[in-house]
């Protein structure tokens, strides 16, 4: 693929994340965030460990003070390295020192505090049995968008890896399917994704046949035949922000109800896509898409929800769910990919990643959606 590569994000980047994080949280009613190394480290510092080990990082971020990452002695030069580090204050601890303790010093003692959900168990016992009377949230509770609004930088860096997604399956579709294993295909999925730039690769999903009725089926030894459905679903990091996108092919023509079901999936993805705009509540997209697929006789083969978050990682708030109630807002990137699955015979999923821009939607992935036949 060409084009230039978007500008790295900077340490002003990394404060104005970091504040405005200081802000929801005290929005939130808590006296703190504590971020454990993981995407929201990586989103809000640009440090990640080399190695994730029982000893204690974490950032600490609180209303009114400057943030301040804890970090063992021996990778105190690595986090000193990150873009981030300009804009906080480093405190090592040294093995034989107490990691809780250190950390303790910058908290209340009676606060309240979101804590990422990776955060390592023992890690947390370790505060409250510090710290006895504070409490603690986890950041997906109770700051669930705090990464889900994209600025300007980031929705380049994912309309990239939506394009590196789209050169994968318009390549993908030249290939044989027919007489390989669904593994073949995966490891061809996987080959593509790196070369169009893709430094992870998180899932390749290749659903031949009976298997495409399991929605995360992955891939097996099955070896797909003429006359198969075959769900491809793939996507992880490209320069740190992700893709996700399934397409549902068939080795060899169709029979008519394969058509029709595929067409069914497609109209769900269309209306699921067409209810996107500014304050919809999220499962409004889930409501529209479902609703096509219900209507057509096939609403209990749909038995996921329409679509989740992307950002730094491929799955993250906001859920395109019945019951979620929170509004759309410009610059949210999440899928949407209704899907019907059949026990025993196939299964059909149309996915593309979506923003909301200011009056609706667009589309990050821009392949065909209709019936693609392969060899």
């Amino acid at each position: 693929m060409t084009g230039s590569t978007p500008a790295p994000f900077t340490a002003d980047d990394y404060r104005a994340r970091m504040e405005r994080a200081a802000r929801d949280a005290a929005d939130a009613g808590l006296a703190g965030l504590l971020v454990a190394p993981g995407p929201d480290m990586v989103w809000l510092t640009g440090y990640t460990p080399t190695a994730v080990t029982e000893r204690l990082t974490v950032l600490v971020l609180a209303p009114g003070r400057d943030p301040v990452l804890v970090v063992p002695t021996l990778e105190a030069p690595d986090a000193e390295a990150a873009t981030g580090a300009a804009a906080l204050a480093l405190r090592d601890w040294t093995d034989g020192k107490d990691p809780y303790a250190v950390t303790a010093a910058l908290l209340d003692d009676r606060g309240r505090f979101g804590i990422s959900d990776n955060t390592w168990a023992m890690h947390l016992l370790g505060l409250q049995r510090t710290l006895p009377d504070s409490s603690y949230a986890s950041l997906t509770d109770a700051l669930p968008m705090l990464r889900a609004v994209k600025d300007a930088a980031e929705l380049e860096l994912l309309a990239a890896a939506g394009a590196a997604a789209d050169a994968t399956f318009e390549e993908i579709r030249k290939v044989t399917f027919a007489g390989r294993r669904e593994s073949d295909v995966g490891q061809d999925l996987a080959g593509l994704l790196r070369r169009f730039g893709h430094s992870q690769v998180d899932f390749t999903i290749v659903g031949s046949g009976p298997n495409g009725a399991n929605p995360h089926h992955e891939v097996g030894d099955r070896v797909i035949q003429r006359g198969d459905m075959v769900v491809l679903d793939f996507g992880g990091l490209k320069d740190g922000y992700g893709s996700d996108t399934t397409r549902t092919v068939h080795v060899g023509e169709p029979t008519e109800e394969e058509r029709t079901v595929h067409d069914i999936v497609r109209a769900a993805q269309e209306a699921g896509f067409r209810a996107v705009r500014p304050g919809v509540a999220c499962q409004e997209v889930d409501r529209a898409a479902r609703a096509v697929i219900t209507d057509a006789g096939y609403g209990e083969y749909f038995i996921h929800r329409t679509g989740h978050g992307i950002g730094v990682t491929t799955h993250e708030p906001p859920y395109m769910i019945e019951g979620e109630e929170q509004p759309l807002v410009p610059g949210m990137c999440f899928s949407v990919e209704p899907g019907i699955y059949l026990p025993g015979r196939f299964g059909v999923r149309i996915e593309d990643i979506v923003t909301v821009t200011a009056d609706g939607g667009r589309r990050l992935n821009d392949t065909t959606r209709e019936m693609v036949i392969v060899d």
